[in-house]
């Protein structure tokens, strides 16, 4: 069955990260087109990326790393659950990121963010550094308000129209995991050859 991880990209004391991922758990755990499974940043204890070697040559040597690729080497796709920070996503969702590379590839991601202006400008970066690592980015979002979504932009609650809109984002993405599936393992189209 395919592999969803709901990953919590902020670890700043005091997030909101956390409560909207369970949240977002929460809807999908009422779904049967896929396992889902939250992961916390925190769990990882990530320092800034301290690799000797580029992610691309997948030449891991630290033990966190280790544990990070594994973790996210198990899932078909994933759900980024940002915040907006300064028009972008967080330093610590980045840092993970950048970490692997091969592990990521031919995968599907889908995106949860809040801020002020529903953190619409944390995804619009997170979609091209997706896309570099090979990732099939859904066009369905869900975009979180302070101003609606949240009262006096501290206690979660979110406005009934959004489980419909994480359910639509979760369509969207367990369908390209389950696209992409043939990529991941290898069976990918052949190239051309010349005749030269």
């Amino acid at each position: 069955m395919t592999r969803i991880g709901i990953i919590i990209g902020s670890t700043r004391p005091g997030r909101h990260g956390e409560t909207v991922a369970r949240w977002v758990y929460d809807i999908a755990a009422q779904r049967v087109d896929a396992e889902y499974e939250l992961v916390d940043l925190l769990d990882f204890n990530l320092p800034h990326l301290d690799e000797m070697t580029p992610p691309s040559l997948g030449q891991y040597t630290q033990p966190h790393t280790l544990r990070w690729a594994e973790k996210i080497a198990s899932f078909d796709g994933y759900v980024f659950v940002t915040p907006e920070y300064n028009h972008s996503t967080s330093g610590a969702l980045k840092n993970a990121i950048d970490f692997l590379y091969a592990e990521w590839n031919n995968k599907a991601a889908g995106f949860v963010s809040y801020g002020s202006v529903g953190g619409a400008r944390a995804v619009e970066h997170l979609r091209l550094v997706v896309a570099e690592l090979q990732m099939a980015d859904v066009r369905a979002q869900v975009a979180l308000s302070l101003f609606t979504d949240f009262e006096n932009f501290t206690a979660f609650r979110p406005g009934p129209h959004q489980e419909g809109s994480v359910n639509m984002m979760l369509d969207q993405l367990v369908a390209w995991s389950g696209a992409l599936a043939g990529l991941r393992a290898g069976t990918t189209m052949s190239t051309p050859q010349s005749s030269a």
